[in-house]
């Protein structure tokens, strides 16, 4: 398991829809698997997305879960990778988890540059 979290500025929806497309763009066999949103009368959202891939490193697929929240303006990011473990009792390689991780970093650096 893999994370990275960030506090973000921006607009909420626009930033989702920016990670969505993102993710999906950027690996072949990348797939949206769910998602789940909230909204509170007092503006405070969020928004949980489940993505899918493959990695070819560890020969099995990954899973991505975005946990996206807005509350007063400010923005939150959690993103959390799961999977890509071949071992029975504990994890090894675990390279498609930090190359999965890696793609929303590198999403979340250019929104915000």
């Amino acid at each position: 398991m893999a994370k990275l979290e960030r506090h973000l500025t921006g607009d909420f929806d626009e930033l989702l829809d920016y990670l969505h497309r993102g993710i999906l763009n950027g690996s072949a066999s990348a797939s949206y698997e769910d998602g789940s949103d909230y909204c509170r009368s007092d503006g405070l959202r969020c928004a949980v997305r489940v993505y899918e891939r493959y990695s070819v490193m560890g020969g099995n697929r990954v899973s991505l879960n975005l946990t996206l929240v807005e509350d007063g303006g400010r923005l939150f990011l959690s993103a959390i990778t799961s999977g890509g473990s071949q071992a029975v009792l504990f994890k090894i390689n675990t390279l498609g988890e930090g190359a999965f991780l890696d793609c929303v970093a590198e999403l979340l650096d250019q929104w915000e540059g």
